[in-house]
C-alpha cells in the first residue's frame, strides 16, 4: 500500500507551572497509550485513582508510533502502552520489561446501514467508495498492510491517518464511506457506524505490550499501574471493551 509521508511529531505542551510527575495537589502518573485504548484506559485510570488517593493519572492518546517518537524525544511518560510490539521495541532499553496485556484485530466500518453495500475487504475498492486507513508507521496501518498482502489486494485509500481514531472520525463525520479500524473502536462507536467483517482479518492479530519507562519520574506508581492493567480488574475492563486475551 502506498503510504503518505509521516507528519512531524508535535511537541507536548503542559500547563505553566505544572512540573512533570507532580502537581500542587499530589503526584501525577503520565501514561502514553495507543489511541485504540482510549475507552479502556480511561476506565482503568479512574480505577487506579480510586485506589491511590491523591494521585492523578494524566493520559496521552495517539498513534503508537507518534507516542514512541515523543518518548524518544524526551516527553514525560511513566508508562507506555503500544498497539504493537514494533513500536515498543523502538524504545529499546527505555522500555522496562514489556508485557503483552491484550490483542486486537481489524474490521471495516461504514456509515450506519452500510449505504455503499460493502460486503468484503475487496469491496473497499468498489467504484464510488471513499476509503481511509492508517499510516503504515502506525500499528493499525501495519496490520492493514499485512491484510492486503494476505488477501492480494491493495486498497486505494483516499487518505492515510495518523491514528485509528482519526480513521473512525473520517467515517462518522461523513468524510469517508469506509475505514479499517480495530474491532474495539467499532464497538465503542456503537450505532454511529456499521461493521463489515472478512475472514482475512482473522489472520492478522496485534499484540499490545505495556511497560514502565527507564528513569520515569514515578516508576513505582508506573509499576502499580501496569500491575492493574495485567491483573483481573484491568483485564475485565479490556475484555468489556472488546480486546482479546494476551
Amino acid at each position: 500500500m502506498r503510504r503518505l509521508a509521516f507528519a512531524a511529531v508535535a511537541a507536548l505542551v503542559f500547563g505553566a507551572g505544572c512540573a512533570a510527575g507532580s502537581t500542587d495537589s499530589g503526584p501525577v502518573l503520565d501514561v502514553s497509550a495507543a489511541a485504540s485504548l482510549k475507552g479502556a484506559f480511561t476506565a482503568i485510570a479512574e480505577e487506579f485513582e480510586k485506589r491511590h488517593e491523591g494521585v492523578a493519572v494524566r493520559l496521552s492518546f495517539d498513534g503508537s508510533s507518534t507516542l514512541a517518537n515523543q518518548i524518544e524525544q524526551g516527553a514525560p511518560a511513566d508508562v507506555f502502552a503500544s498497539a504493537d510490539e514494533k513500536n515498543m521495541a523502538k524504545l529499546g532499553g527505555l522500555a522496562v520489561d514489556p508485557r503483552t496485556f491484550a490483542t486486537n484485530t481489524l474490521v471495516i466500518v461504514t456509515a450506519p446501514g452500510n449505504p455503499k453495500g460493502i460486503d468484503s475487504f475487496a469491496d473497499l475498492n468498489k467504484p464510488g467508495v471513499t476509503t481511509v486507513v492508517c499510516q503504515s508507521a502506525q500499528p493499525c496501518g501495519a496490520a492493514t498492510d499485512a491484510v492486503e498482502k494476505n488477501a492480494g489486494i491493495t486498497v486505494a485509500a483516499a487518505s492515510e491517518e495518523q491514528s485509528v481514531g482519526a480513521v473512525l472520525t473520517k467515517v462518522t463525520t461523513g468524510q469517508a464511506d469506509a475505514g479499517v479500524v480495530y474491532v474495539t473502536d467499532a464497538a465503542a462507536a456503537g450505532d454511529t457506524v456499521s461493521t463489515v467483517t472478512d475472514p482475512v482479518f482473522a489472520g492478522v492479530v496485534n499484540a499490545y505490550p505495556i511497560a514502565t519507562l527507564k528513569d520515569a519520574p514515578d516508576a513505582g506508581l508506573g509499576s502499580e499501574f501496569v500491575a492493574l492493567v495485567l491483573g483481573p480488574d484491568g483485564q475485565r475492563i479490556l475484555r468489556d471493551a472488546g480486546f482479546g486475551s494476551p
